[in-house]
């Protein structure tokens, strides 16, 4: 599986988190500008949402995270998808797929 452009630059905010404690900080703090300043990449966020960082890396804590309820009727499907639906995959399947996806991906980054 090929990574992602977003897929490494979360990896890169990640990895400096871990081994900086400043820019930790000021990704807590304002996390819109310090990934935008280390990354370079503009970070466009739909009017109204703001990006939350919590810091997950107290090894004696266990962490949940509520991922906010997809409205499937009003999901957008790609090609690729349409086609998946119609193979009998629904849309909350795809979904949830997505869901879990990111949280390995957010597991796998958090155990290496």
């Amino acid at each position: 599986m090929e990574t992602t452009q977003e897929q490494k630059l979360n990896a890169q905010v990640i990895q400096k988190a871990w081994e900086d404690a400043q820019f930790m900080s000021d990704l807590k703090a304002n996390p819109v500008a310090a990934m935008e300043k280390l990354t370079g990449h503009k970070i466009g966020l739909p009017e109204g949402q703001k990006l939350v960082v919590v810091d997950q890396s107290d090894d004696s804590t266990v962490y949940f995270n509520i991922p906010r309820k997809i409205n499937v009727d009003s999901m957008q499907l790609t090609e690729e998808e349409l086609e998946l639906v119609a193979g009998g995959i629904t849309p909350t399947f795809i979904a949830l797929g997505y869901g879990f996806m990111a949280g390995v991906a957010v597991w796998a980054a958090a155990h290496q």
